[in-house]
């Protein structure tokens, strides 16, 4: 697999509880998105490193979100 490593792998939370998760390549704008979307207390946690836009896809379609 090649390519630029530039996409994070998140979870949006409030508390322990997972309201979202999904991909970006800006994690504090994605944060900021959610927060007016979903809940204003959420907050993003950062899952694993950065890594290529293919494997974030695959996470993301694996895990269902």
């Amino acid at each position: 697999m090649s390519g630029k490593r530039s996409y994070y792998k998140y979870q949006f939370k409030r508390g322990n509880k997972i309201l979202h998760g999904g991909i970006t390549e800006d994690l504090d704008r994605r944060e900021g998105e959610h927060q007016g979307d979903i809940d204003p207390k959420g907050h993003i946690t950062k899952v694993g490193r950065r890594t290529t836009e293919e494997a974030a896809r695959k996470w993301e379609k694996d895990k269902g979100y």
